[in-house]
């Protein structure tokens, strides 16, 4: 049992010992908190919170985040960061237009959707318009994406169920669900069975259950069909869209595998599940024509497309306002590529819980037809509802889809820039606001950068206060997917201050990188 200083007062309005003052009005049920000590906070937390639930820069000085602006967040002791990674404060820590719309709903009533509020309501209407024109019509809220991926997972089954019984079948085998391997779903038993991010991670999860199929990550710089970016060619754009083609049918060849084995078997298949963008995979945006090939086999063999925009909707990829859009985006509407289900999450209400499933009227209707209500308690409540509109208005109104294109664009050129004169890093991917930098010991062999990434990270964090995000397989690929609203001037200090890092810091640090192990982020 940890024991707390008595002499702190209930009452007390400020917290000297950070030299950060705090509001005037801060309630008397939240003054005991902010006058504990850095140290006490700690304390607490390793005490009576679980060592699964992770800290981040644990291997260095753990952050204590109080404050947040913009692209900035900002600790007790009053240090700015430049936040590269938070995806969730779609338009900027603390934007003050999510505050009012939430601060004003939360004076009024918070209350659950078995009652008529017109911010669901509406917030149901305006997240449909951003598929329209489409057949995604028709709206679940939740709380989470991994709510959101189990409730699609669990809408696909009930629609094979329901057409088995418009058929008079009399039994059900469990529908089969074909995944990406590398992906990352979500913490429920129904998603964690289709992530294999979680499979890889320790000794929790071993075998896959035997209505889940994993298919390859179509990675063109790692993969098993990788594309060599470095060939030279007379016609540098048609030979390497020509092996982009190449890398797309031989990647799609195995989800149309699993399709035929799973039906020439006698067997069912429900659902593809899919990333719009794999952010745990270390950024990875699959081959033009892969999408499309994978979604005629599964649909061709009775399946869903399932598509995950829980990390990079709502405009993050620049050209697009959803990943899975990608790559035919800018040419005729494709209707073959409209998903079946598409969640969406993390940004949705700028750091409020809400999230939500839009779908079909065919396929919610075959769901309600099953007899069993959905009922989520806190699911597209008032006050997370009124962040999810104040949201949607910022995107449009500071126009942050344009800002992630050109902030991305620029971003994206100082890396290859500095890529020609530092053979550290490997490859350049993704779109807008959601890039991937993968560090290599070596270009030729491409042996992952581990240590010297999390080295690279820790001095950022801590010599030049920017925070940054490490994922991939071999845990060296910098995952930048920070606020919408990130700016030039942000990208430039950000590259600018990457660069210094491995030119002056590094070479001083080879002894060091083995001890380090890896920085979690």
């Amino acid at each position: 049992m940890i024991k707390l200083r008595s002499s702190r007062h209930a009452s007390s309005r400020s917290c000297s010992h950070t030299g950060l003052s705090t509001p005037v009005d801060i309630p008397e049920s939240l003054s005991e908190s902010y006058s504990l000590l850095p140290r006490e906070v700690e304390e607490l937390r390793s005490c009576y919170i679980s060592k699964s639930c992770s800290v981040s820069y644990a291997n260095s000085v753990s952050l204590h985040i109080h404050l947040g602006r913009k692209s900035r967040l900002i600790d007790v002791y009053g240090h700015s960061y430049l936040d590269t990674r938070n995806n969730v404060a779609h338009c900027g820590h603390n934007h003050p237009e999510i505050i009012r719309a939430a601060s004003y709903q939360m004076s009024q009533i918070n209350t659950n959707t078995r009652y008529l509020h017109p911010n669901a309501s509406l917030l149901a209407k305006k997240l449909v318009d951003l598929f329209s024109p489409s057949p995604l019509e028709v709206v679940f809220f939740v709380n989470s994406g991994s709510e959101a991926n189990d409730l699609a997972l669990r809408l696909a089954r009930a629609y094979k169920v329901h057409t088995l019984q418009a058929k008079d079948a009399t039994t059900c085998i469990r529908p089969h669900v074909i995944a990406i391997d590398k992906a990352y779903h979500g913490h429920t038993m129904a998603t964690l069975n289709v992530s294999p991010y979680k499979y890889d991670q320790g000794d929790e999860f071993t075998n896959y259950p035997d209505y889940v199929t994993i298919v390859p990550c179509p990675d063109t710089y790692r993969g098993k069909h990788s594309i060599d970016k470095s060939k030279d060619s007379n016609n540098q754009c048609d030979s390497e869209c020509s092996r982009e083609e190449e890398a797309a049918k031989a990647y799609a060849a195995y989800v149309e595998k699993a399709c035929d084995k799973i039906t020439s078997e006698g067997k069912l298949l429900g659902a593809f599940i899919m990333e719009g963008g794999m952010s745990v995979g270390g950024v990875i945006l699959p081959p033009k024509s892969y999408l499309q090939r994978c979604v005629k086999a599964v649909r061709d063999a009775g399946g869903l497309y399932i598509a995950d925009e829980v990390q990079t909707g709502f405009g993050r990829l620049g050209k697009c306002m959803w990943a899975y859009q990608y790559s035919f985006a800018g040419e005729n509407n494709d209707t073959e590529l409209t998903p079946d289900i598409v969640t969406v999450g993390k940004p949705f209400g700028n750091g409020f819980p809400l999230a939500a499933v839009v779908t079909t009227r065919d396929i919610a209707s075959a769901f309600k037809s099953l007899g069993v209500e959905y009922f989520n308690t806190f699911a597209g409540n008032p006050v997370s509802c009124s962040a999810g509109l104040a949201m949607l208005h910022i995107l449009s109104s500071e126009k942050l889809q344009e800002n992630a294109l050109q902030v991305g664009i620029y971003l994206r050129q100082l890396f290859e820039e500095i890529q020609q004169r530092r053979e550290i890093i490997g490859d350049i991917r993704g779109s807008g606001l959601f890039l991937g930098i993968e560090l290599v010991k070596d270009r030729e062999t491409k042996a992952p950068a581990m240590e010297e990434t999390s080295f690279i990270c820790s001095v950022l964090k801590e010599k030049y206060r920017i925070l940054t995000s490490v994922d991939g397989p071999g845990d060296n690929v910098i995952v930048i997917k920070p606020p919408m609203c990130f700016s030039k001037e942000d990208a430039l200090y950000f590259v600018r201050s990457f660069e210094r890092v491995v030119v002056e810091d590094l070479p001083l640090a080879k002894d060091q990188l083995g001890k380090m192990g890896k920085t979690p982020t």
